[in-house]
C-alpha cells in the first residue's frame, strides 16, 4: 500500500469523524488535501463516501429526518447540479484546484459569520443551488446548507443534513458522468476509503459526547483553512 493511498484513507478517517460529530464537514477537511495526492480523488471519489457515510447517519437519526424541510432545498439542488457539472466539463485541473480553495475559504468565512440565518422557502432553494453548484464541482456541498441549519438541535442538524446529502450524491454524480469524472475508475478508487470512513463514523459515535463541539469546530475551521490555502497555492503556479 503506497503512501498516497494511506494518506487519503488517513484523510477519509477525519473528515468522516468530523461529519459524523457536527452533521457536516468531510469534503471541506479532505477535498483539498486529497487533490494535492491526486486530482481523480475530486470530486467523485468524495461524493460516494460521502454518499456512503451520509446513508449510515440518515438511517441512525432518521427520526428526526424532515423531508417537508427539505424539498424546496432538493427543487435548488438540480439546476445547481447542472451548472457544477458545466464547470467540471470546462475547466483544467489547476483551475479546478484553485476552485477549490476558494470554495472551502468561502465555506470557512461564512462559518464565522456572526449573524443568524433563519431557514425559509426561498433561502433553502437558494443554499441547494450553490450546495448542488460546489458539491458537484468539487465535491464540497455542505457549507450553504449547514449555514442555514447551524442553530436547529444537534440531532436534527445531522439527520436533515445527512438526507439531504444522501439524494444530492446521487445527483452529483449522475451529473459528474457525462462530465467525464465519475468512471468505474473513480469507483475502484473509492473502494479502499470506505473502510476509513466507517471508522471515522465509529469513533465519533463513542467520543462525540466527550469532546466540546466547539472545539472540533475550531480544529476544523484550521484544517480547512490551511488545505484551501494549498490548493490555491497550487491552482496558481
Amino acid at each position: 500500500m503506497d503512501l498516497g493511498l494511506l494518506s487519503a484513507m488517513f484523510l477519509i478517517f477525519i473528515g468522516s469523524f468530523v461529519q459524523s460529530a457536527i452533521g457536516f464537514g468531510l469534503a471541506i477537511v479532505t477535498a483539498p488535501l486529497l487533490f494535492l495526492i491526486s486530482p481523480d480523488y475530486v470530486p467523485a471519489p468524495i461524493v460516494i463516501v460521502g454518499l456512503f457515510l451520509s446513508i449510515i447517519n440518515a438511517y441512525k437519526h432518521k427520526a428526526n429526518v424532515s423531508f417537508r424541510g427539505l424539498g424546496y432545498a432538493f427543487l435548488g439542488r438540480i439546476p445547481g447540479s447542472i451548472f457544477g457539472g458545466l464547470l467540471l466539463y470546462y475547466v483544467d485541473a489547476k483551475l479546478l484546484s484553485l476552485w477549490i480553495g476558494v470554495v472551502v475559504l468561502l465555506a470557512v468565512a461564512i462559518s464565522l459569520l456572526p449573524f443568524r440565518i433563519e431557514p425559509n422557502n426561498s433561502r433553502m432553494t437558494i443554499a441547494g443551488f450553490f450546495s448542488g453548484l460546489f458539491g458537484t464541482s468539487s465535491g464540497i456541498g455542505g457549507p450553504p446548507m449547514a449555514l442555514l441549519l447551524q442553530h436547529q438541535e444537534a440531532n436534527l442538524i445531522r439527520a436533515n443534513l445527512s438526507a439531504f446529502f444522501v439524494v444530492s450524491s446521487f445527483i452529483s454524480l449522475a451529473v459528474q458522468v457525462p462530465a467525464g469524472y465519475m468512471s468505474l475508475n473513480h469507483l475502484y478508487l473509492t473502494l479502499p476509503l470506505l473502510p476509513a470512513s466507517v471508522i471515522g463514523y465509529l469513533v465519533a459515535m463513542k467520543v462525540v459526547d466527550k469532546i466540546d463541539k466547539s472545539t472540533i469546530r475550531k480544529v476544523s475551521l484550521v484544517m480547512c483553512s490551511i488545505s484551501g490555502i494549498a490548493a490555491i497555492v497550487l491552482g496558481m503556479r
